[in-house]
């Protein structure tokens, strides 16, 4: 069923959901939602199961108009969302009718925002999943970003008659992105390759992301982070998070679009929790890095996904 039309499509909207998480092994990207805990609470919002595709949205958001009745929510960033002109909250649960126009403002705060929708975005999912790869021209609406004149599709089969617009994100579990706090990081896998000045420095010195920086990778500027013997390693196994340091000395921290291996040295490793605040960041802003062991991380982890359980199992009633 036809649920929205692109009128504009803003500087980079996609459709994401979490991921192709079993192709690795084959040399393909996972992708995915570049701040997946907001993509994962924007379906919860609306009653999705949260691995379902959103629509995210990069720095200037798009114009759309509903072509059916439904409920949709964002998160992330806030871009000024309004709807037929007037300011709607991020977090929460939104009704919209048939004609009713979605737009976006300034950026107020962060780098990213998703929009769910009641029912899932209905396109073919490729190799498990429905995110986007434009590099690689598949996923999402023809392997691309949206432009303007597509319409996109929701599943009527999974929508959830029983939703209500009351249904909202509590204060306590919302991530503050006007907040500036370090981005926690895992020393390793090739700690040995740096000198011990190049350790401390990474903790020390704030890095400015560059304007080169995309959904592949963040390349940073700072101070150098220097190696004993040199930057190049036989190609081994990347992740999101992962924290290269070519000759340069200039770190990159890999992000959703990386690919699956490289040839670089890797200081560290930013942690899961932690990529939803990197991933908000935009170009031009500064950010500071902070040790943390695997144990604390895992603790981490372990408490954001509590969140996520207790969002699932709330039960709403109509109104």
């Amino acid at each position: 069923m036809e649920f929205l039309e692109i009128i504009k499509p803003g500087l980079l909207t996609t459709i994401q959901d979490l991921g192709r998480k079993d192709y690795q092994i084959y040399g393909i990207s996972t992708c995915g939602a570049m701040d997946p805990f907001s993509s994962r609470i924007a379906n919860i919002l609306v009653g999705n199961n949260e691995v379902e595709a959103v629509l995210e949205v990069t720095l200037v958001g798009p114009k759309i108009k509903f072509i059916h009745d439904g409920l949709i929510a964002i998160t992330g960033a806030d871009l000024s969302s309004r709807l037929n002109g007037e300011t709607i909250p991020l977090w929460k649960s939104i009704k919209v009718s048939k004609g009713d126009i979605l737009d976006f403002g300034p950026i107020r705060y962060g780098c990213r925002s998703y929009i769910a929708v009641a029912g899932g975005i209905d396109v073919p999912q490729i190799m498990g999943s429905k995110s986007t790869f434009i590099r690689g021209g598949y996923g999402g609406l023809d392997g691309r970003k949206l432009q303007k004149g597509d319409t996109i599709s929701i599943d009527g089969s999974k929508l959830n008659t029983s939703l209500i617009t009351s249904r909202k994100l509590p204060p306590s579990y919302i991530l503050n992105f006007e907040e500036d706090r370090k981005v926690r990081v895992i020393l390793g896998p090739q700690l040995e390759a740096f000198t011990k000045d190049a350790i401390e420095d990474l903790f020390l010195t704030p890095y400015k992301i560059s304007i080169d920086s995309d959904r592949m990778g963040y390349r940073l500027e700072g101070v150098p982070l220097t190696h004993v013997m040199g930057a190049d390693i036989l190609s081994d196994f990347i992740t999101a998070g992962s924290i290269q340091v070519p000759g340069s000395g200039q770190p990159i921290v890999l992000m959703s679009d990386c690919q699956v291996t490289g040839g670089y040295t890797k200081i560290g490793v930013v942690i899961g929790v932690d990529l939803p605040y990197l991933a908000q960041k935009k170009p031009g802003d500064y950010v500071r890095f902070e040790k943390i062991g695997i144990a604390e991380a895992q603790r981490l982890w372990k408490k954001q996904e509590q969140i996520l359980s207790i969002m699932n199992k709330v039960n709403y009633t109509q109104v």
